[in-house]
């Protein structure tokens, strides 16, 4: 590293540029070479000031999602550096660094963001995706507030999530499409099923471009991949008003295809895709078997990662998993970083049902909260549907949130899922899925192809129905308690560590769940 690199401004110190510069040559000997270079290199020179005693080094980032990335993940590491490098008290101080805002009366320029009272009286509110025309909206920063549903761009816990209204630059080109600015890094509940989906994704937004591109998020429905896309859109026009964004399902790139197909007009697709700073499709599992939508998106995706622009792309399944999708595009899907968002654990269960709640300027009762995650645990959108239900049963009672209240309010929910999840039809659940016979859950064969399936139809019996351990044991062949107890704690540990066993029960819980 040089040493102009890492040059500081002027300080009271005598010679302030050796401090932070040899801290960042310290850490530079620590970190990864692409980790360095994307979040402590462009950081700009640090102010060094004298405060009484302490020595303080303030360093100012261009936005605030590098700003938390830093904090939490550098910042402790650096001021360690700092204080090895500085005799007497030492303290790091990082701050966002000041925006220059255009004068007032200056024209608006492409990119520029338009008053809301200012807008065309012909602008288009936003489309939900797949619509024939998807809306326009301008690169403005957007506004941080209401909430939406972890994964779809609907209304979500009785509020309509805002969307940036229609827009075009001098040139008629929109700038940003499709982004729903209720999904934001802000509301979204971080957990062990999203820690890795959500460290990428805060990645690529602080850096687009640059690390783990493509970035592919799969997992099922509900789990909350849409709004992990939608918050990096919204963190880079946050942190880039003038950069040109696009979000759609993939339904909409299909649709995109064939009328330009019947039209012949494969310019202007390769205009609205191939000149994008950030793509954001959903679904990308809905191109298979469709050869010219296939070829077309191959042919923005290279176009796209030539000029450096950023591709995150979700689906059901891991990229191999594909079928009917050509390998030359599976292949590029995996070439970036793919990750999995998993069914939330019981505690982010809660934390997500509180934290709605309280967005509603409502306060869940924890044991309520818990009540309510151990019954529905299949995804976050049936979480958020479940919380709505309780929350109007409430208000429309004028009753205390209670766990009594709770099981009047979801007396639907609960009597369809103890009609509907029994032992019996877990085991054939399970079986037809592991393609081997109901009777091998009864026998005592124990080859692995069969003994496998049996300890998760035992882990399956125990997570979704009110039979003890004894009783399980009984349906299973006069099975010991002890041997259920054996295969739910082997499940249990392995589902936190194997992505595709964890997914092959995800999918065994929606099919029972209905």
């Amino acid at each position: 590293m040089s040493a102009a690199d890492l040059t500081a401004s002027p300080s009271p110190l005598n010679e302030p540029s050796t401090l932070w510069q040899r801290t960042c040559e310290q850490l530079a000997t620590e970190l990864p070479e692409q980790q360095f270079n994307t979040w402590i290199r462009p950081l700009a020179a640090a102010e060094v000031i004298q405060q009484g005693d302490t020595t303080v080094v303030s360093v100012r980032v261009d936005n605030r999602f590098k700003l938390d990335w830093i904090r939490t993940q550098y910042s402790g590491r650096l001021e360690a550096i700092l204080g090895e490098q500085q005799s007497g008290p030492i303290r790091m101080e990082l701050s966002l660094a000041p925006r220059v805002a255009a004068p007032m009366g200056a024209p608006l320029r492409p990119g520029m963001a338009m008053p809301s009272r200012a807008l065309p009286a012909n602008a288009q509110a936003h489309g939900q995706p797949g619509s024939e025309t998807p809306a326009m909206h301008p690169a403005g920063p957007s506004p941080y507030q209401g909430h939406g549903s972890h994964s779809s761009p609907g209304p979500a816990a009785g509020t309509y999530p805002q969307a940036h209204e229609g827009l075009r630059t001098q040139r008629g080109q929109p700038q940003v499409m499709g982004l729903n600015t209720a999904l934001t890094f802000d509301n979204l509940v971080p957990g062990r099923a999203n820690q890795m989906a959500r460290t990428a994704a805060l990645h690529v937004a602080g850096a687009p471009g640059q690390m783990y591109n493509p970035l592919f998020i799969y997992g099922g429905v509900g789990l909350g991949k849409t709004h992990l896309m939608n918050a990096v859109g919204n963190a880079l026009l946050a942190d880039k008003p003038d950069a040109r964004i696009l979000y759609l399902h993939a339904e909409q790139f299909i649709s995109d295809v064939v009328k330009n197909y019947q039209r012949k007009t494969f310019d202007e697709l390769k205009a609205k895709y191939h000149s994008l700073d950030l793509l954001l499709i959903d679904d990308v599992q809905f191109f298979a078997g469709k050869d010219r939508t296939q070829e077309e998106f191959f042919n923005a995706f290279e176009a796209l990662l030539a000029k450096k622009a950023h591709i995150i792309m979700t689906s059901d399944t891991y990229p191999k998993g594909l079928a009917n999708i050509d390998e030359r595009l599976t292949s590029r899907f995996d070439a970036g970083l793919t990750v999995a968002i998993e069914p939330p654990e019981l505690e982010m269960r809660v934390a997500i049902l509180i934290k709605k709640a309280a967005l509603e300027a409502i306060e869940m009762p924890e044991d309520v909260a818990f009540f309510v995650a151990k019954n529905v645990r299949a995804n976050v959108r049936e979480l958020e549907g479940a919380l709505r239900k309780v929350l109007a049963f409430a208000r429309f009672s004028h009753k205390e949130i209670t766990i009594t209240l709770a099981r009047e309010a979801l007396k639907d929910l609960l009597s369809i899922q103890n009609r509907q999840i029994s032992v019996e039809n877990i085991q054939k659940t399970v079986a037809d899925f592991y393609k081997i016979k109901v009777a091998d859950m009864y026998s005592k064969k124990r080859p692995a192809s069969i003994a496998r399936p049996r300890q998760i139809a035992m882990y399956l019996a125990k997570e979704l129905t009110q039979k003890s351990l004894p009783e399980i044991g009984e349906l299973f062949g006069g099975r010991d308690h002890t041997t259920v107890l054996h295969a739910v704690r082997k499940v249990m540990g392995e589902r936190g560590k194997d992505t595709e066993l964890n997914q092959q029960l995800h999918v065994l819980e929606q099919t029972l769940k209905g």
